[in-house]
């Protein structure tokens, strides 16, 4: 396990955003002297790992050198100023390569840079390079044939999925090969890969960041989003991407304002709902055993806790997310998976084509279908703060126990169906030394919510910290 964040070392190069702009306030670290280790810990861990597709070693040391003489000189932007971050390889970025994942785009550069990635950018963010993404996005495992599927840290004997889509993301982060990373989430993609690998992970609801410069899977459903160390990091990170200035947020944190006023309210009082016995059946022993523990904790803390019955089983919307992505992401890039000379993920290349199978009257219903499955979900809800179930139904599996016709997404799904924003926290560690991971649900637009139910519990929680790589 790793350094325990209740803790900071502000002489930590892999410590936190949090951590880290604290140490750059100070004159503790310089952003240089962080990229530094980074880029080292990149160079003797990565061969194996596999979490980047590039590395812009230069730009970034380049980067990092120009952010530590504006922090020493008095022009420090914000938070974000000097941290390392990785970027999803779905994400544009000019004059550099962007596969998506693919083999078939190996040689793709990219025209523009979107807007999210200029947001983080212009805060002081330096890119260290691309992270693995499952082709096209489309995937909850993280594997991928052709590019290679990132090696999950937990484990280094025996390779376990790391989560996906955002796989190399959520991989840089646990090793200590990046502060925070982007990921995307269109049904799980920033939540499996931060719950396989011990990460925190924020859903954001549809349309809360601009999607301009990602390369789509499926428009109605595509969120990015940040993968961080920890809540905190979470908000700040969450702040840059919805295009809050450095010195707002800086101000905002020293005077416990705006987001930063509800984190330290806790969960007193707070009216949470937890799994039926019918969901139940879908956890592994383990994963229910961590899940109980969090549901304990919240109650010793305050929270009230209830048990709610999802008036659409979880299991039936997550197939109706799944099929609203398939023909989606058939739209988006069939013509590439129906060539059969293109060298293209056979996975990926079963469901893509999957969605051609349904007419135009079947998607319309679909929409349909989900507009009223939302309303029936929000006023199931009733007077109930967020809901909790587990993020994924069991710690990391072995890669060789999978099963691609199953999608891991079975509590992560739902929510991007019903338009709703979740947070995956980890919260254990299982006998295996695999973290366990808890998703806290809110309402459409309301992050904070889940963000606070968050914060209460990790604080009172020991930290799951990194995996010892070495």
């Amino acid at each position: 396990m790793g350094a325990d964040l209740k803790k900071p070392d502000l002489n930590d190069p892999f410590g936190s955003i949090d951590t880290l702009s604290e140490s750059f306030r100070q004159g503790v670290l310089t952003p240089s002297k962080v990229m530094e280790a980074h880029l080292q810990r990149i160079e003797i861990h990565d061969s194996k790992l596999g979490a980047y597709q590039a590395l812009y070693v230069d730009a970034a040391l380049f980067a990092a050198d120009a952010a530590s003489k504006a922090i020493a000189s008095g022009h420090r932007i914000g938070p974000f100023h000097g941290i390392p971050f990785a970027l999803k390889d779905i994400c544009d970025l000019e004059g550099q390569i962007t596969t998506n994942g693919s083999l078939t785009l190996a040689d793709r550069v990219s025209t523009i840079t979107g807007t999210l990635v200029r947001r983080l950018v212009a805060a002081g963010g330096i890119i260290i390079g691309k992270s693995k993404s499952v082709e096209c996005a489309f995937g909850g495992w993280g594997t991928n044939q052709h590019m290679g599927t990132p090696w999950n840290p937990w484990d280094l004997t025996h390779q376990r999925v790391p989560g996906g889509s955002s796989s190399g993301s959520a991989v840089a982060l646990a090793a200590g090969m990046a502060v925070c990373a982007v990921g995307t989430d269109t049904g799980g993609s920033v939540r499996l890969p931060a719950a396989y690998c011990g990460m925190v992970g924020l859903k954001v609801t549809e349309g809360r960041l601009p999607c301009d410069g990602i390369m789509p899977l499926a428009q109605t459903l595509d969120t990015p989003g940040p993968i961080t160390q920890s809540v905190t990091d979470a908000v700040l990170m969450f702040q840059v991407m919805d295009g809050c200035e450095g010195w707002a947020i800086d101000q905002a944190r020293a005077n416990g304002t705006a987001m930063f006023a509800e984190l330290g309210k806790g969960v007193a009082g707070l009216r949470l709902g937890k799994i039926d016995e019918k969901e139940r059946l879908n956890c592994s022993a383990e994963m229910l055993e961590s899940y109980g523990l969090a549901i304990e904790k919240l109650e010793s803390l305050g929270a009230i806790i209830e048990e709610f019955n999802t008036p659409t089983p979880y299991g039936d919307l997550a197939n109706e997310n799944g099929a609203i992505i398939a023909i989606e992401a058939y739209h988006n890039h069939g013509a590439m998976y129906e060539d059969a000379a293109n060298p293209m993920d056979e996975d990926v290349r079963k469901r893509m084509l999957s969605g051609k199978k349904h007419l135009a009257h079947d998607y319309v219903r679909m929409l349909e279908t989900r507009r009223n499955s939302a309303e029936a979900f929000a006023n199931k809800m009733g007077g109930l703060d967020a809901i909790l179930t587990p993020t994924t139904t069991s710690p990391a599996p072995k890669l060789t126990e999978i099963d691609q016709d199953i999608s891991p997404g079975h509590f992560t799904r739902p929510f991007n169906y019903l338009a709703m924003c979740a947070l995956a926290l980890p919260v254990g560690l299982s006998e295996g030394g695999i973290p366990t991971s808890l998703q806290i649900v809110g309402r459409a637009n309301d992050e904070m919510m889940v963000l606070r139910v968050g914060a209460a519990l990790e604080a009172s929680l020991p930290h799951v910290g990194r995996p010892d790589i070495g």
